[in-house]
């Protein structure tokens, strides 16, 4: 039981501020949720961490991040955008101040403020549902994928925080970000208005979920999702140790790459949902998964970054962006108009847990082998996994409900 949309009716100039807004509350939730990682080689040394404790610190934050999509996106479905964004800003505020000001001289106290950080994280499940009932099924593709913009939070972060630290102490930062999501959380209350006529289920929240869960298309996209987005999660928190660690850059030089990393997939992501306008997403999801094979085989060896290893890591970030754009066209496309946060929730859970695990195989495997090759080429083999499952069971046939 659900009012019945009218896309035709918001794809005005409306729809467009409504798209930028959720946008820019993304991106100022990411850049929250991303906090740690630049920071992360800094408090190895100042806390004489592992290289497993030190891949823990900044993957702690990503799990939180997105097992929490799942409720979420499902009160997302119920409540709106125009209430969740400001609701999940504010919260976020919590522990960016917890950090900056008090949590940082121990693992445990980081541990614990990494934990509640990764509300940030879960802003993704707030903002496809939001822009998807704006658009039209046509136009979905695309403006989810302007939409996943956002995720360069992740490079305001890696850009900024060192350079922070280093000109005003380990508070500064922290305490400009929560200016930052306060003055967000403001401005989207005032502005920001759900789509009129959007699916608003009336289903408790358990039955909502179970249901979200019988559908083909959510397990699909999470596994899809689970290696796309994941593996750009997992570079974007983890790459600057691994420069640092491989080839022996400094803690600044390491960070610009990432964030070079970051942005090439940022500016992919809407590439990858306006060609999922245009094509078969699950034709674009297979080129991309194969060009990820590729990458990550190559960088498996270790070559010089110049030029085989910065191919190969910017040939990935182009893919897994692409492959993000065109996982959420399929879903923004293909699941029910009222089970579209739901379905989002699971799918960007999926994703996050994707980017969770392979830092702390990383960690363990360098910590072990002293290499990363092997981790690289487990990444090779997913991908591989992935495409097939691409190939045999989305490419073939359109996935419905």
């Amino acid at each position: 039981m659900s009012t019945p949309q009218t896309p035709t009716a918001r794809t005005g100039g409306r729809a467009g501020l409504m798209l930028a807004l959720a946008t820019l509350g993304f991106a100022v939730n990411f850049w929250a949720w991303a906090l740690l990682s630049p920071l992360a080689t800094r408090f190895q040394t100042a806390l004489h961490l592992t290289p497993f404790q030190q891949a823990l610190l900044v993957a702690v934050p990503v799990v939180v991040g997105s097992v929490g999509r799942i409720p979420v996106g499902a009160l997302t479905d119920r409540y709106g955008g125009r209430v969740m964004f400001p609701l999940i800003s504010l919260t976020t505020i919590v522990p960016v101040l917890y950090l900056g000001l008090f949590g940082h001289d121990a693992l445990t106290a980081l541990l614990v403020g990494g934990f509640f950080l990764g509300i940030g994280g879960t802003a993704f499940a707030v903002g496809v549902p939001f822009v998807n009932a704006w658009f039209p099924p046509e136009r979905r593709g695309l403006a989810v994928g302007v939409f996943g913009v956002g995720m360069g939070g992740t490079a305001i972060s890696a850009l900024t925080t060192v350079k922070l630290v280093d000109a005003g102490g380990t508070a500064t930062p922290f305490l400009i970000t929560a200016g930052v999501l306060a003055a967000y959380a403001a401005l989207s209350w005032l502005v920001l208005r759900d789509a009129p006529g959007r699916s608003v289920p009336t289903a408790p929240l358990a039955r909502r979920l179970a249901a979200v869960l019988r559908l083909r298309i959510t397990w699909h996209a999470s596994a899809l999702y689970a290696v796309a987005f994941g593996g750009y999660v997992a570079f974007s928190v983890y790459l600057p140790a691994y420069l640092k660690t491989a080839y022996g850059l400094t803690q600044a030089d390491a960070a610009n790459r990432m964030a070079g990393f970051v942005l090439l997939a940022v500016v992919m992501r809407p590439v990858g949902g306006w060609l999922s306008d245009r094509y078969a997403a699950g034709r674009v999801l297979a080129v991309a998964l194969g060009v990820v094979v590729l990458g990550a085989v190559a960088q498996s060896f270790t070559p010089d970054l110049a030029p085989v290893g910065t191919i190969a890591f910017l040939a990935m970030a182009a893919a897994l962006g692409t492959g993000s754009g065109a996982t959420f066209a399929l879903v923004a496309q293909t699941a029910p108009g009222d089970q579209v946060g739901a379905v989002t929730g699971v799918v960007g859970a999926a994703g996050g847990l994707g980017g969770f695990i392979p830092p702390l195989v990383m960690g363990a495997i360098y910590g072990r082998f002293q290499s990363y090759a092997l981790g690289l080429a487990l990444l090779g083999v997913v991908a591989l996994a992935a495409l097939l499952l691409d190939v045999l069971s989305v490419s073939r046939r359109r996935v419905t409900a």
